[in-house]
């Protein structure tokens, strides 16, 4: 996987976008844009009426990365040079992390140090 026509000014405009997402969902749902978090709360929700923002926001991300194909024209197609027994084992491992640590590294560096 390669980085296209990276510049500064498209990632200030990317840590802009998340910046504003993560302060949106903060002031109209009064949650933490945590994906760990959000994907907790579907496997395992606590309230019954908390699941459809979640399910909403994962959708969102994937949406998100099938517009950017579509209106780059892009080819992001990755070949998995491991086994599927060694990235299910890397996945079942961050997950662990992401319990152990109180959520995942990109979370805490959005939203979650200052708590």
């Amino acid at each position: 996987m390669e980085i296209y026509n990276f510049t500064p000014l498209s990632a200030l405009a990317g840590g802009i976008l998340i910046g504003l997402s993560a302060v949106l969902l903060l002031t109209v749902n009064g949650r933490i844009a945590g994906i760990s978090g959000i994907v907790h709360g579907i496997v395992a929700p606590e309230k019954p009426n908390d699941l459809d923002w979640r399910l909403l926001f994962l959708v969102g991300l994937i949406a998100g990365a099938f517009l950017y194909r579509l209106l780059n024209g892009m080819d992001t197609s990755i070949a998995l040079e491991a086994s599927i027994l060694i990235v299910g084992g890397g996945g079942i491992l961050t997950g662990i992390g992401t319990a152990v640590g109180s959520g995942c590294t990109s979370g805490h560096g959005i939203c979650g140090l200052a708590r």
